[in-house]
């Protein structure tokens, strides 16, 4: 299979940027997005260029890392698939396939297909945790949840912070990411001591990044390769409302 590869280039945080074209052919069907990206850098080492810098570490669709645009959508054309997840065999031989990072202010590039997207860490840091000390892992009868309301925590914990809800939203909201890490804990009963702080904290801290607020097209549910649903944004206004009415 061989490719035409439109890619952004950008050299650091203050370069301008621009895409590049490149040509890369002996691409199996089977290989990932991935694997097609590292045979057109070992191509460029050997011409002696500079290759391609993008994110990755797993490459099981676990941690969020590999977080691209492919043609104008974020993870690509497969719906709940991180790039790494992603297989050639969704392309054709002579495709042109656009490549760019998350655009987002609040994910500033430092490099080529690399973004700084330690905004998440921070807004994670100022709420989405469990302060109570819980000693050894308790019986797990020990505290009654509903099978629903467990599934419900499970679902929003599943959010991996890749950051596609925030590239697809035209105003690179973090309100689906925010919703998740506040739902999956409104859920449970651990969470409840802490709720009200929490919502406050984590919605001050994400308007403090810099992300824009959320019109309701819902984008984000979309492009979200865990299927986090905009239902937990309705929950996470509900709770800040009554928070904000309350503290």
């Amino acid at each position: 299979m061989k490719l035409k590869l439109h890619i952004w280039r950008q050299k650091n945080a203050r370069d301008k940027g621009k895409m590049v074209t490149y040509e890369v052919d002996g691409i199996i069907s089977d290989m990932s997005f991935l694997e097609m990206l590292d045979v057109l850098n070992e191509k460029l080492i050997l011409n002696s260029e500079e290759p391609v810098a993008f994110d990755h570490d797993c490459r099981e669709g676990i941690c969020g890392a590999c977080s691209l645009t492919i043609n104008g959508i974020p993870h690509g054309p497969e719906k709940e698939t991180t790039i790494c997840q992603l297989h050639m065999r969704h392309f054709k031989d002579g495709d042109e396939i656009y490549i760019e990072p998350f655009r987002a202010r609040a994910f500033p590039v430092i490099r080529d297909l690399v973004t700084d997207r330690s905004a998440f860490d921070r807004i994670m840091q100022a709420g989405g945790f469990v302060s109570a000390r819980t000693g050894g892992v308790p019986d797990a009868n020990a505290i009654p949840i509903s099978k629903k309301e467990a599934d419900l925590a499970m679902d929003n914990a599943a959010c991996i912070g890749c950051g596609a809800c925030v590239a697809s939203c035209k105003n690179a909201s973090a309100m689906l990411f925010v919703a998740a890490k506040v739902s999956q804990y409104a859920h449970l009963p651990q969470g409840q001591p802490e709720r009200k702080r929490r919502v406050l904290n984590m919605v001050a801290q994400m308007d403090k990044e810099g992300f824009g607020g959320c019109t309701n097209q819902y984008e984000c549910e979309a492009v979200c390769p865990k299927g986090i649903s905009v239902a937990s944004i309705a929950l996470m206004n509900r709770d800040f409302f009554k928070a904000s009415v309350t503290e």
